[in-house]
Parts: C-alpha cells; structure tokens; sequence
C-alpha cells in the first residue's frame, strides 16, 4: 500500500474532518501519562481534555498510567489511580488526617502503608469503550476488547473480550494459535511503511490467510 498523505502521529487532531478524534499523546502534559503512537481518544465534547479523565493522580505516589500504540478510547472513559486507594488495615477506611483542623494532627499513613498497586498498563491495539472505568494498576494485554460502561478491576489477558462490571472475560478473540502470533509479530511495533503494506492482512476476515501471511514474516 502507498499512502503518500498518512496522518501525522504528532498532531494532536489529524484529521480535520473528524475534530473530535485526537491522538492523546500529543495534548497530555503530564510525563507519568505515556501514550503510544496513533493512540486515540474520541470525544465530541473535548478530546483535547483526555488528561482530565485521569483522576486521583498525585505527584506523592508516583504512579503511571502507560497505553500502548495504536488504541482506540471512546469518550467518558475514567483511569482511576492509586491516589484513591483507602488504606483497609485499620479499623475505619475514613482519612481523618486529610480534612484539616485538629483532625489534621491524626496520624496520617506514609506512602509504604499505602495499599498502592502499581502502574495501569494498557496494551497495544486496544479497543475501549466509551464510559468504562479501568481501576488502579489494571494491567490490559494487547489486543483485547473493554465493553461499554464496564469497571476493570482485574487484569485483562491479551487478545480478549470482557464486559460488565466487574469486567470478565467472556471469550477469546481468535484461537491460541493466532493470538500466539500476533503477540510475537507485534505489528503495531514496525515502521509505519511496514505497517501500511500490512493492512490488507490486518484488516483481512479469513484468518486462516492472516496466520500464514503472519508465518512469513516472522
């Protein structure tokens, strides 16, 4: 395939037809959000705002929130970070510590005590749904399918479609043997000439010709 005119992936919106799609990368501020290449967000109110539907982000804990290349994230969607988290070990989940006046001399917990689960990872080629909460330290495999309206409150495998809340996997998109390569070919990882003379493949509904035209390239 020959695309002389391909968007360009450090625009923030490059197409203009569609103003509401934005690849995100190019319009988030903060460095602990990374965002892959050709990394979309869509969303007629403001796709340009993505960074605002990252909630209880502090600079204290650390955490990330890092999506791979080529991801598709439909408007309303919430990442929520560790900064929501309550500790549980105690007998009240309530932060005294944080409301001011004499209740700001109770013992706050240092950041060790904090029930903290790490980094959110979002995988390549993911497709979101719109109004979907991913919870803290979710890790999405590459590949998989969120459902609208669900809440990730576990890891999703590579690969899968999973819905509800919680959300659960409910099938596999391919077989063990594609998925297998296509987690080996890593498309998304290659030049984009490279790319764009794989689309006819990528885009192909026989897979039993994606599997042999994938075989031959790796």
């Amino acid at each position: 395939m020959n695309i002389s005119n391909r968007p360009n992936p450090n625009e923030a919106f490059p197409n203009p037809n569609l103003p509401r799609l934005c690849f995100i990368k190019n319009v988030v501020k903060n460095p602990r959000i990374i965002i892959g290449d050709y990394t979309y967000y869509d969303d007629m109110d403001g796709a340009d705002q993505f960074e605002k539907h990252v909630t209880h982000f502090y600079d204290f804990i650390g955490d990330k929130l890092i999506i791979g290349k080529f991801c598709a994230i439909a408007k309303g969607v919430e990442f929520v970070m560790n900064g929501a988290n309550h500790r549980m070990d105690g007998a009240t989940t309530y932060p005294f510590y944080i409301m001011g006046g004499d209740w700001g001399s109770a013992i706050a917990p240092v950041k060790e005590e904090l029930p903290l689960k790490g980094d959110t990872v979002i995988g390549n080629d993911v497709w979101i749904g719109q109004n979907v909460t991913v919870m803290p330290g979710i890790h999405i495999g590459d590949g998989a399918i969120i459902g609208a309206n669900s809440v990730v409150a576990s890891d999703i495998p590579p690969y899968a479609v999973a819905v509800g809340n919680p959300c659960r996997v409910i099938k596999k998109r391919f077989d063990d043997e594609l998925i297998e390569l296509l987690l080996k070919f890593k498309w998304w990882d290659k030049c984009i000439e490279e790319i764009e003379s794989l689309m006819p493949i990528l885009s192909c509904r026989d897979l039993e010709i994606v599997k042999k035209e994938i075989k031959t390239r790796l």
